[in-house]
């Protein structure tokens, strides 16, 4: 998808540091809804034009119609654009100084005829700290994707730069970009095992909507059918819930059944009757402020109460009562939570492992979340594991070791290659598929029996079971300790060009006292 320009950047990458030069002194915090919400625009109006020209045309079935007809655009699913609400009527504006009041009053203006997006956009263009001259510039660098040749193919292009930003302020934001936004490569191994053909998804906890995109992205590779699934989330933070409002209709996706409520998913639960097939979700790690002294009684702990200070088991409980007979889910958890017998919890997780639910876990490598450095794992979790689509495995678990995996993109962040989740999917494919080739591999997977499991206590730690590599005759022990020494070095450096930053603020702080 993405377009290599001459500099071996592709179109995301200078569109990125275009706009990041733009930024100035505004937090990535804030500017994100500048950025995104404008590559939104672009979206919406896109479509609008598409359709309208179309009708103009009046060929076909659209003979007679009117292009200012709003039915005509609800009929086909697409949003309706008011006139000074239109990109080229931005674009024309945008070295004017009043540029940004242009901008929120087109966003206003699409919010009111299009109930759907009704306190959604941001209206934040106007702000004395966005300088009229750089929203000008970024309006021109929006103006600039799909651009010739790839005209038809816009609304690919748009949602494609719109995910990429929103891993790049993920990345700028650090540990609060986490509470948005699921590492890619995370999302996609998620799907990946899952294999979400068909059915209803749910995230009861869906940040900017990673899991939903990735879940549409996989059917459409699979040729299959995009409305052979439909989703449902919720989201607690209002802010969140607008981006990923914006992310679904950029990307065609119903979203309305994507709900917020200030309370969250454990005390307000937005989709009580719901029965999913197929739950994919990356809860916080060990949430202490969840609500559960007032929910000790809950008709979800159907394993145990789960305890007050740590909400891990709750969420997979949450999980578990939300899936359908034969449903199947796939999550993130803090790595602690596989031998945690703090509070009751290990007593769960044993009843979880005695009613033949925990089908697979995988043990992730460090550096891939943003907000935190707690290491993490995988659960996947069915129902139903004796229902004839897959092989029985009722009294077996899978476990797969991935901690050597992952390669740096920088100092403090890891990502899974491809290579590494076709590696890690294909190895839980081919265990719970009738005709799949698995066979145990030392240091790497393990397929334990329950038995096995019961012996060593109910812990689900991977390494417990995978056991040690076979030493490699050609392993250079000189090589890894210098490899080692140098990541070591570049560390102390990065630290004391942080000690210097905060020093010289605290300087400029008492001067400015």
């Amino acid at each position: 998808m993405a377009r290599k320009k001459n500099n071996n950047q592709s179109m995301e990458q200078q569109m990125w540091k275009a706009a990041n030069k733009l930024r100035k002194n505004i937090d990535a915090a804030e500017y994100k809804h500048v950025v995104l919400g404008l590559i939104f625009l672009r979206y919406i109006s896109d479509a609008f034009d598409k359709l309208y020209n179309k009708l103009q045309r009046g060929e076909e079935e659209y003979e007679g119609a009117d292009p200012e007809d709003r039915d005509e655009y609800k009929a086909e699913n697409v949003f309706f654009v008011p006139a000074k609400a239109r990109w080229n009527y931005l674009k024309d504006k945008a070295k004017l100084p009043e540029i940004g009041k242009y901008v929120d009053h087109a966003m206003d203006a699409i919010e009111k005829e299009n109930p759907m997006l009704r306190g959604v956009l941001p209206k934040v263009f106007a702000k004395e700290n966005l300088d009229a001259t750089n929203l000008g510039g970024l309006i021109d660098l929006v103006s600039n994707i799909a651009l010739g040749d790839v005209k038809e193919k816009s609304a690919d292009i748009l949602g494609h730069v719109f995910e990429y930003f929103l891993g790049q302020f993920a990345l700028a934001e650090g540990k609060k970009g986490g509470q948005f936004y699921t590492p890619r490569s995370v999302v996609q191994l998620l799907v990946e095992m899952l294999e979400p053909y068909k059915g209803r998804i749910f995230d009861p906890c869906c940040g900017s909507g990673g899991m939903f995109v990735q879940s549409e992205k996989f059917v459409k590779k699979h040729q299959g059918k995009i409305n052979n699934i439909s989703i449902y989330g919720q989201e607690s933070n209002r802010t969140t819930w607008k981006l990923i409002k914006m992310n679904l209709a950029i990307r065609g996706i119903d979203s309305s059944q994507v709900k917020w409520n200030n309370e969250g998913s454990f005390q307000n639960d937005a989709h009580k009757d719901l029965r999913a097939d197929y739950v994919i979700a990356n809860p916080p790690f060990n949430d202490s402020d969840w609500g559960g002294n007032l929910l000790r009684k809950d008709a979800r702990w159907k394993f145990g109460t789960p305890p007050p200070g740590n909400a891990n088991y709750a969420w997979i409980q949450h999980f578990i009562y939300h899936l359908a007979p034969t449903g199947q889910a796939g999550f993130v958890l803090a790595k602690g939570s596989l031998a945690t017998k703090t509070s009751g919890e290990g007593e769960i997780r044993k009843n979880l492992i005695e009613a033949r639910m925990v089908d697979c876990i995988v043990n992730l490598p460090a550096k891939l979340f943003l907000n935190t450095p707690i290491p993490a794992s995988l659960w996947f979790m069915s129902k139903n594991r004796t229902n004839g689509r897959f092989r029985d495995r009722n009294d077996e678990i899978l476990f797969i070791d991935a901690r050597e995996m992952g390669q740096l993109i920088n100092r403090r962040t890891r990502v899974l290659t491809p290579d590494d989740i076709n590696k890690i999917t294909s190895t839980y494919h081919n265990w719970r598929n009738p005709k799949g080739e698995y066979k145990d591999i030392k240091g790497f997977c393990k397929a334990a029996s329950l038995e096995e499991v019961k012996e060593k206590d109910y812990v689900l730690t991977p390494g417990r079971y995978v056991g040690l590599p076979d030493e490699e005759d050609d392993f250079d022990f000189k090589e890894r300790f210098t490899k080692l020494k140098t990541e070591f070095e570049e560390q102390l450096k990065e630290e004391a060009i942080l000690n210097e930053r905060i020093s010289a603020n605290l300087e400029k702080v008492k001067i400015d006292e």
